[in-house]
């Protein structure tokens, strides 16, 4: 697919089924959002592929009470959920984590699969419960969603 079609036709999807992405779909969204220009070249960004129903519904469950909201599903049902976050240090972590994701949902939809940008990570990951999460994982610093 043309790349200049893929852009004027991506479109934010809030309904998915249950299926997965595949493996190899899933490494070539990673592999895009890892080439995402950034400030000063520092690739500060870190993308967390989340695909345990156990995780990606307790992201779920944080995200909506960010909203002030409980019962709902924020992540419209998809099975996997990509966290991007980015060092706050580098003075340009919140522009270089957006190139990120916009590389990833052009790609997922150069490979005819739907996305959507959820906002409220910064907010998740503030929280006790979200610096929990960031420690299990290993992720060490001051990063940002």
């Amino acid at each position: 697919m043309d790349i200049l079609d893929t852009l004027k036709g991506r479109r934010t999807v809030r309904k998915y089924t249950a299926e997965p992405v595949s493996k190899e779909d899933l490494a070539k969204i990673t592999q895009a959002g890892s080439f995402a220009a950034s400030g000063m070249g520092k690739q500060s960004a870190i993308i967390i592929a989340v695909s345990d129903k156990e995780t990606r519904d307790k992201l779920s469950a944080m995200n909506a009470a960010v909203m002030g909201k409980t019962g709902i599903d924020p992540f419209y049902g998809a099975p996997q959920v990509l966290v991007v976050l980015a060092d706050k240090n580098v003075a340009t972590h919140v522009y270089d984590g957006s190139l990120v994701m916009g590389n990833m949902m052009n790609e997922a939809a150069s490979l005819g699969l739907g996305s959507a940008w959820i906002h409220r990570a910064r907010e998740m990951f503030e929280s006790d419960e979200g610096k929990a999460l960031l420690k299990k994982w290993g992720i060490e610093g001051e990063s940002e969603g």
